[in-house]
């Protein structure tokens, strides 16, 4: 018995020691140039800076957490790239429409979700955006170019580095 159990140990114990060192994967230098909205979407949309820059601008003051710094991000309103997307707004997020939720997906795989009314004004006073500027610059590498700020929370864990998609998601009865 004691056998049986040091022959199974042994591998098992070998795998653990090969994967701590190997660790994970290394963290993408930069984000994708651009990002995509899809999933329950009447219009799916692949954007760029220059398409965010074309948009109507929102600028937040945000105490980061994290850098425990001020910083200050511009860029497009969540709740305005969803409209765009043809995503259910206002007096249409009722009934089945408000157990939709959105995955927010980063080049390094790092996900998050929100529902779709933490996105929706008609819900609450949100102010979560996609930036694309930090401080009067483009968001640098390891952090942008797309960078989702959720400045009301208390902690920055949503906050979303390399921004890569948002997918709209119904959740069906």
């Amino acid at each position: 018995m004691r056998r049986i159990a040091l022959v199974t140990a042994i591998p098992l114990l070998l795998g653990f020691s090969a994967w701590t060192q190997h660790g994970a994967p290394p963290k993408p230098s930069a984000g994708p140039s651009d990002f995509k909205i899809s999933g329950a979407v009447a219009t799916p949309l692949d954007l760029t800076v220059t398409d965010l820059k074309g948009m109507p601008r929102k600028t937040l003051r945000v105490d980061n957490a994290h850098s425990q710094k001020t910083e200050v991000y511009e860029g497009v309103l969540v709740e305005d790239l969803l409209q765009k997307a043809g995503v259910p707004q206002g007096e249409q997020l009722r009934g089945p429409a408000i157990a939709t939720y959105v995955l927010v997906e980063a080049a390094d795989n790092y996900r998050v979700l929100f529902s779709l009314a933490e996105f929706n004004s008609s819900f609450q006073d949100s102010e979560i955006i996609v930036a694309d500027t930090m401080d009067g610059a483009p968001i640098p590498g390891a952090l942008g170019p797309f960078r989702l700020v959720a400045p009301h929370e208390k902690r920055p864990a949503r906050w979303v580095e390399m921004v890569k998609s948002l997918t709209v998601v119904r959740v069906s009865n």
